[in-house]
């Protein structure tokens, strides 16, 4: 038997060999992969869960926030023209002077 028949009978069965376990370790990374995926997809949930309980609160701070703002600025309305008011009066006594 020659060398040459030697390797074809030989490297076949190498590829064969190398493909099967090639094969079998992608199996197993894929079943991991999907373990992994599955608690990942456990935390997000629960993260979802305790941000959605917050949002609540958000909302009040939200709602506060928005009723002192309106308040400073129409308080801030009435001092402005309250000022202009007191510009106008001295402006206007000393024109009529």
């Amino acid at each position: 038997m020659s060398f040459i028949n030697y390797l074809q009978i030989v490297l076949p069965l190498l590829l064969y060999f190398s493909g099967f376990i090639l094969l079998v370790i992608l199996i197993i990374l894929s079943l991991r992969l999907l373990k992994i995926m599955n608690r990942m997809d456990l935390i997000i949930e629960n993260v979802d869960k305790k941000v959605r309980s917050l949002d609540g609160i958000f909302s009040l701070i939200d709602f506060c926030t928005d009723k002192i703002s309106n308040i400073t600025n129409k308080l801030v309305d009435r001092l402005t023209n309250i000022v202009i008011g007191v510009n106008k009066n001295k402006y206007n006594n000393k024109e009529e002077e």
